[in-house]
């Protein structure tokens, strides 16, 4: 070979083995009939010898050129495939998006953006891990996620943040229960009563904690659980109230529960997070977009009824 073939060449070669004519293989290649000729002379010129008789109108192939065209056949058979391949990566028709996220952020906040994000991009494979903050963290950090949710602050250089939305702790309780009535509880108001509060160390659990101290009031806790599915699941049995993030609780206030503010107000904010290096990937991205998208509906829903919980507020995003 004298220089490098010229995949359209090739690809003119092949059409013409097929068809039979030069006027043939440019019409399946929406080419000109000189225009074909041309690549194909360009063609025989670098291999050095020719492809094919001429025979009234018709170019036959030589037997150099049937060998050569089943070696044409399955290497452009490969660059098609990756033709389409690139097609659908470009395109979102396929790809893998691994997240981490807390499990009540998974249960209370990610369905309906996994929904709306899936309708969009149907074949994208997704995956959600369940982790604890430092494990979440660290699996982003060395990208063995793509990206997570994670309580802010994060603190580390690693990683790059954006803050997706920040809610209120609330008081969990049954219905008939005496506290009910009030309009909102704190550490006074809870003096001697039962409480279910997240497991200790937790950070929101330091605040639950001070909030008290502060007050001068020593909490009674009943139980120590993990996730706010359980904690409100034992409020509705009556064994104590909870104390917990408002917005990742309100797909568990039911069964005859009420939610109350808690006093003082303790902040929860929720950051999308990946790896500072190097950066979110395109589904990533596509992600965040659908979650901010979210948080701008849950700003056009709110302020909720005081009576049922209180308001849960978004943080401000850029644009996409």
């Amino acid at each position: 070979m004298k220089r490098g073939v010229d995949l359209r060449a090739l690809r003119a070669f092949r059409s013409i083995v097929r068809t039979g004519t030069v006027t043939a293989a440019g019409r399946e290649l929406g080419l000109t009939q000189p225009a074909t000729s041309r690549l194909l002379t360009q063609l025989e010129r670098g291999l050095g010898f020719e492809l094919f008789h001429r025979d009234r109108g018709r170019l036959v192939p030589t037997s150099d050129a049937l060998l050569l065209f089943e070696e044409v056949e399955l290497a452009l058979g490969g660059v098609d495939h990756v033709q389409n391949l690139v097609d659908d990566i470009a395109k979102f028709r396929v790809g893998r998006l691994r997240l981490v996220a807390p499990p009540s952020f998974t249960e209370g906040v990610l369905p309906e953006i996994v929904a709306r994000f899936l309708a969009r991009f149907p074949d994208v494979h997704l995956s959600i891990d369940s982790r604890s903050v430092e494990t979440a963290r660290m699996m982003i950090a060395t990208r063995a996620v793509d990206a997570g949710f994670v309580r802010m602050p994060i603190d580390r250089t690693d990683l790059a943040a954006e803050s997706i939305v920040v809610s209120a702790s609330i008081c969990v309780l049954p219905r008939d229960h005496r506290l009910a009535s009030e309009p909102e509880l704190d550490p006074v108001r809870l003096r001697g009563e039962p409480l279910i509060l997240l497991g200790a160390g937790r950070h929101s659990r330091m605040q639950i904690e001070a909030a008290f101290a502060q007050a001068g009031v020593s909490p009674s806790v009943r139980i120590d659980t993990h996730t706010i599915g359980s904690a409100c699941g034992l409020a509705a049995r009556g064994i104590g109230i909870s104390i917990v993030n408002a917005l990742l609780a309100r797909p568990y206030l039911r069964d005859g529960l009420v939610a109350r503010p808690f006093r003082p107000e303790l902040r929860h904010e929720y950051a999308f997070v990946t790896a500072a290096v190097p950066g979110p990937t395109r589904l990533a991205r596509e992600f965040l977009y659908e979650t901010r998208a979210w948080c701008e509906r849950e700003k056009a829903d709110t302020p909720l009824r005081a009576a049922d919980y209180p308001a849960a507020r978004t943080a401000r995003s850029p644009s996409r």
